[in-house]
């Protein structure tokens, strides 16, 4: 294997983009706590991308497994801060040995059980201890988050609620962004719309028109809890799926500040399927009623220059959602600095830095 980078990030292997999309994302969360190069390397020389993803299922799982198993020893030793090291690891390799099977898959739901088991484990021993939290939804729907309270809280502290695309799962945010909230005095609620166990009914729920009122349902059971501040959450959408966390913002007056695509995306896809069914519709500028839809709280946008959509086509759609929207922001990272892959995978701490940067900053100036 030989690794090529340029400037969308780390090509491993020209000829399976999905396998080389991830490793890169693998590769720049070393520096997150969630992989370690030396592994991550390892584990890619004893892969053969042709073989349908068999070896690439096959070594991953054995190299979380291998974490797994030192995080269990060392903890019994009462070296807890290396099981913990070794636990995030084991989640990063767990998800990256599944990523590739459908959510019906039986490999795939065994290795997310034991990945949940792992989470857990890291969370229970954390200081102060996080906790497993279940949020109403559907009905027999309820999602389930992590809730991380923030160090020595002597008051109701400020929240930041970490939400993906349909598909993306909260274990991430705990060696992803988990330090930036608590090194800013920030509790943090990681949450995805999987729900609590690792069966298949996820597929029925992706599809539904009103995604965006699980934010509201989030926002719903934070108020209920007496150790944060309801006046001072901050919601964090990731993944280019997340225009429903914008849509849940535009939605829900309640939050004090929000990173998302600010609806972007649905934009994009708006605009995009009514040039293909209707080149000369007079409607193509609508976006979809993001115009006609309020934030009510300041918005940040931060985009990769080698992201799946076009820097300034990206730009063209942030100047009008601006007209609309006086209190927006647009962060695009640029290839001479890097995080200017798709999502920042290729220098996620560079986008973590500006984005809880920003967020501390807005939830600072709102009265506790």
């Amino acid at each position: 294997m030989k690794i090529h980078f340029g400037p969308a990030g780390w090509d491993s292997w020209p000829d399976s983009e999905e396998f080389s999309i991830e490793f890169m994302r693998l590769l720049g969360l070393a520096q997150e706590g969630g992989s370690l190069i030396a592994e991550c390397l390892l584990v890619a020389s004893r892969i053969d991308p042709k073989d349908g993803g068999d070896s690439w299922y096959r070594e991953w799982l054995r190299m979380a497994d291998i974490s797994n198993e030192r995080a269990n020893a060392a903890f019994e030793r009462g070296h807890v801060l290396t099981a913990q090291s070794n636990w995030l690891r084991a989640i990063n390799y767990y998800q990256a040995s599944a990523f590739d099977f459908d959510a019906a898959d039986k490999k795939q739901q065994c290795v997310l059980r034991t990945m949940r088991a792992c989470a857990r484990r890291y969370i229970a021993h954390l200081t102060p201890a996080g906790e497993v939290v279940e949020i109403p939804w559907q009905e027999d729907y309820p999602l389930e988050g992590y809730f991380l309270p923030a160090p020595a809280a002597s008051h109701r502290a400020p929240v930041v609620v970490c939400m993906g695309d349909p598909g993306h799962r909260k274990e991430e945010y705990l060696f992803k962004v988990a330090r930036y909230a608590r090194d800013r005095g920030l509790s943090l609620l990681a949450v995805d719309l999987l729900g609590s166990g690792t069966s298949a009914k996820f597929d029925e729920i992706v599809g539904r028109p009103d995604l965006e009122m699980s934010v509201s349902c989030v926002m719903d059971y934070l108020t209920t809890r007496g150790d944060i501040d309801e006046h001072r959450v901050a919601i964090l959408g990731d993944g280019s799926g997340s225009s429903f966390v914008a849509r849940g913002v535009a939605l829900d007056n309640r939050f004090a500040a929000a990173v998302c695509d600010g609806g972007i995306w649905d934009m994009h896809e708006r605009a995009f399927l009514m040039d293909r069914l209707s080149p000369d519709s007079a409607c193509k500028g609508s976006e979809g009623g993001w115009p006609q839809r309020k934030f009510r709280c300041p918005v940040l946008i931060t985009m990769g220059e080698q992201g799946w959509l076009e820097s300034n086509h990206v730009t063209g759609l942030f100047e009008r959602l601006k007209t609309s929207q006086p209190d927006i922001s647009l962060k695009i990272f640029d290839s001479y600095e890097t995080a200017a892959a798709h999502g920042h995978r290729d220098n996620p701490t560079l986008a973590n830095e500006f984005i809880f940067d920003w967020m501390a900053d807005r939830l600072e100036s709102v009265p506790a």
